[in-house]
C-alpha cells in the first residue's frame, strides 16, 4: 500500500539545522514538502522533480536543499540557517497530478502524517 512517513522534525534555535527524512513507498514521479502553521494555508517549500530538477519557495531559498536517495526511496529535505518563521509542520506530498501549480496542495493526493519543526529565538 503506498505511503508517506515523515521523519526528522524537532526543536533548534535560529541558526541550527534539521534533516527531514520522507520514507516513500509505492510512489514515483516528482515528490515535494510542504509546511503548515495554525490558521494558514499548506505552503510548498520545495520541489524534486522526476528529472532531478529542483524548486524552492523564495522564504528557504539557499538555506533548505530537497534530495532523494532512490535506493532507500527517501526523500530528504535538508534545513540549515533556520529562523523562527521556519516553525511550522512539514509534510511530504507524492502523486502529483498535472494541471496546475506544484504549490497547489490540491494538486497532490498523497501525504505523509507530517513531522513538526520549531525553531526558537
Amino acid at each position: 500500500q503506498p505511503q508517506l512517513v515523515e521523519s526528522g522534525g524537532g526543536s533548534v534555535q535560529a541558526g541550527g539545522s534539521l534533516r527531514l527524512s520522507c520514507a516513500a513507498s509505492g510512489v514515483s514521479g516528482r515528490m515535494a514538502w510542504f509546511r503548515q502553521t495554525p490558521g494558514k494555508e499548506r505552503e510548498g517549500v520545495a520541489l524534486l522533480s522526476e528529472f532531478n530538477i529542483t524548486i524552492y519557495a523564495d522564504s528557504v531559498k539557499g538555506r533548505f536543499t530537497i534530495s532523494k536517495d532512490n535506493g532507500k526511496n527517501t526523500l530528504y529535505l535538508q534545513m540549515d540557517s533556520l529562523k523562527p518563521e521556519d516553525t511550522a509542520m512539514y509534510y511530504c506530498a507524492a502523486a502529483y497530478r498535472a494541471g496546475g501549480s506544484w504549490t497547489t496542495p490540491a494538486r497532490w493526493s498523497m501525504w505523509g502524517q507530517g513531522t513538526q519543526v520549531i525553531v526558537s529565538s
